[in-house]
């Protein structure tokens, strides 16, 4: 058996060229992504900064703890303030009773020499006493690294999925292609005494072969490329300078045994088909495809198709804010995806008869297509997926963007909006007569979330509450933005308690509390920039960020200059908070979509060159039949693009049904709807798919009509 194995590797090399590129790239992408993701866990150690020559640290609390039941019992829950707490100004003086104080940068912590254990014992509970690493706390922004490190930990994550997703699907693909390629060779096996069992047994060990060398090559390109993954993030400024791949182990392993995984899975189904080949049943099979579907596969595929789509339902029913979130526009997709491409041949037929292609040469293109359902289908399945990818990824997070931008300008009746950083108040006495101004302060609020949470709300301190209701164009369910004020809040529709006179117990961004507000106004949800606000008396030290004017024409531009901040029109200022995507954002997704690109590249070629080199005697019956070598090529290469623009149409119709959901959920949500359809990316990567297909189809047909 092994024998006939490795005979028929060496003999079948080109066959298994495309499984073997596949796979290798595949479990190199997870090494490199698992290098990358074993450096995202933990970010380095900084030793302290502000406080470097005091071994001991007062700082003021920077959390706020409050008990949440858990089941029969009671637990403290921490949630991190905007800044921490001052020392308390008696503490201060009785630490300075005793010893030297060191005070750097604000009324928040003081250094000094001191026995820790006496200090602590003068504090008490009364503030936090810092001492070795721990004194890094007291630095400004001391989780910036950690911080850093989210979004990439998310991206390379999600690339990895998406590697694992694209690899799995191109091998298998590759495997029953080429398993359906070798029906008469299987026949002859059978006829020459060979048991169904040992037909499995032959493929699953080429498997396993190419699976070990596959995955051998991939660990050793993966530890290769992460350094590089690494030096380009750094550049496309994804991760921070200090950014560096580690020397973890499990990367490897994970990736060598997920390769052999997927290679011996993408198996299993071609070798039990394999197995089911009769003697002589493969020998006198006609060219017209059948039983492309096995039941199996159908199985999967309408699951995977159900499951997809009753997600995207219950999401939009139950939660649709969550349609707008990343995880769920990257993760929900590739369900429908899968679940579209393992159905592929039962969809590419009815698809290319209602195709109406003009002459011979578009007749024998749609017929031939038609007929030889399964090569049609593992040519349209890799393009789908690309177009899917392309148009799900780059046109949600496009769509979201967007609609963002665009609430935020319909939400303002100002003419100008001045942003930056602690800004400083206008002078009324410098703003013309009739101009409205509204300056408001990015503040935080604590709120329960009934008796098993705290949630920690992104909110808006208003400074002046008339003119921000007569510039404030939110969307309203309930109340009146005028009745805002010291004791009251506006909250939205994603409060526990949200009705008009009811009392919310919050605490504000510096711990205080707790207080108790009355709900004056409610809001849609919208894209979740929708409140809560307060007044300036309940966001204690929040600057001012924002100020939004309107009236006085450009004597009122000209006053708020003075303000220190950027002065721009509405629209400039919108568009300006909300482009259409950051140059990380859009980076990260070039990546994801970089990658399934090269596997459709690869699945392409292969299929295709396997395919063409086997049709020497249905080309050389058209030359008998008067066909012109340039009409031949032209149906070779005409099929090939038919089958292209099928995988782009199935894409496309993935990409309609998750746009179409995502639209529904912002108008569930008094949103605007602004949705893209990324048409550069998509052709682009359409394109890409067609040239591949179309020289991947010609040179092997100008090869065999020589």
């Amino acid at each position: 058996m092994l024998s006939v194995v490795l005979s028929g590797l060496r003999a079948r090399w080109a066959s298994f060229l495309g499984g073997f590129l596949a796979l290798a790239l595949g479990v190199g992408l997870l090494t490199t992504m698992g290098l990358g993701l074993s450096a995202t866990f933990h970010a380095p150690e900084r030793s302290p900064q502000r406080f470097a020559s005091s071994p001991v640290v007062v700082q003021g609390q920077d959390r706020l703890t409050l008990d949440v039941r858990r089941g029969p019992d009671t637990v403290p829950v921490s949630q991190r303030l905007d800044r921490p707490q001052p020392v308390d100004k008696e503490l201060v003086s009785e630490l300075r009773t005793r010893w030297p104080l060191t005070e750097s940068g604000g009324p928040d912590a003081v250094g000094l020499d001191a026995p820790a254990d006496e200090v602590r014992a003068l504090v008490g509970d009364r503030a936090q006493v810092l001492t070795g690493d721990a004194r890094r706390n007291a630095d400004p922004d001391p989780e910036r690294d950690a911080q850093a490190l989210v979004g990439l930990n998310a991206l390379l994550g999600t690339t990895g999925g998406v590697t694992a997703f694209v690899s799995v699907f191109v091998v298998a693909s590759t495997f029953a292609f080429a398993v359906a390629l070798r029906r008469r060779e299987f026949g002859l096996l059978r006829t020459a005494g060979a048991t169904p069992g040992q037909v499995r047994r032959m493929l699953l060990a080429e498997a396993t072969a190419l699976g070990v060398l596959a995955s051998a090559a991939g660990c050793a390109l993966g530890a290769a490329g992460a350094p590089l993954l690494a030096r380009a993030l750094v550049d496309g400024g994804l991760a921070p300078e200090w950014f560096a791949v580690g020397d973890a182990v499990w990367p490897f392993h994970l990736a060598f045994w997920t390769g052999l995984t997927v290679a011996l899975a993408g198996a299993v189904a071609a070798s039990r088909r394999a197995g089911k080949v009769g003697p002589t049943a493969a020998l006198r099979e006609a060219d017209v495809d059948t039983d492309v579907l096995p039941l199996g596969r159908a199985l999967l595929g309408a699951g995977l198709l159900l499951t997809g789509l009753g997600l995207l339902v219950w999401t939009y029913a139950t939660e649709p804010s969550e349609l707008l979130k990343r995880k769920t526009y990257t993760t929900l997709p590739m369900l429908l995806i899968g679940g579209v491409a393992l159905l592929s041949p039962l969809l590419v037929r009815p698809v290319a008869r209602l195709l109406r292609l003009r002459g011979a040469v578009g007749t024998l293109v749609r017929e031939n297509s038609a007929a030889s359902v399964r090569r049609t289908a593992a040519v349209a399945a890799p393009v789908l997926v690309t177009v899917a990818l392309a148009g799900t990824l780059f046109g949600s997070a496009a769509s979201v963007t967007q609609t963002r931008g665009v609430e935020a300008r319909e939400q303002t009746a100002a003419q100008y909006v001045v942003s930056g950083q602690e800004l400083k108040p206008v002078a009324v006495s410098a703003l013309p007569a009739g101009a409205v101004v509204s300056p408001t302060a990015s503040t935080s609020l604590f709120v329960r979330d009934g008796a098993e949470a705290v949630v920690k709300y992104g909110a808006r301190a208003v400074a002046d509450p008339a003119a921000f209701a007569e510039l404030a164009r939110l969307p309203v369910v309930a109340g009146d933005l005028r009745d805002l004020d010291d004791r009251s809040i506006v909250v939205n529709e994603e409060f526990e308690r949200h009705r008009i006179g009811e009392t919310v117990e919050i605490w504000r961004a510096d711990g205080s509390g707790p207080v108790r507000l009355r709900v004056v106004a409610v809001l849609a949800l919208g894209t979740g920039d929708n409140g809560p606000f307060v007044t300036r008396a309940n966001a204690p030290g929040a600057p001012l960020d924002r100020i939004e004017a309107s009236g006085g024409g450009a004597a009122t531009a000209r006053a708020l200059e003075a303000s220190g901040g950027t002065v721009r029109t509405a629209a400039a200022w919108a568009a300006a908070d909300h482009p259409a995507s950051s140059p990380q954002t859009r980076l990260g997704m070039i990546l994801v979509l970089g990658i399934a690109l090269v596997y459709t590249v690869i699945g392409l070629a292969n299929t295709l060159l396997m395919a063409t080199s086997v049709r020497g005697g249905e080309l050389a019956s058209l030359r008998l039949a008067g066909a012109t070598r340039a009409q031949i090529l032209r149906v070779v290469t005409g099929e090939a693009v038919l089958a292209t623009a099928i995988g782009a149409l199935l894409g496309l119709a993935v990409t309609a049904a998750v746009l179409g959901t995502l639209g529904a959920g912002l108008a569930s949500l008094s949103a605007p709807v602004a949705l893209v359809l990324p048409w550069a990316v998509v052709g682009a990567a359409g394109a890409v798919c067609a040239t591949v297909a179309v020289a991947s189809s010609a040179l092997p047909a100008w090869r065999l009509t020589r």
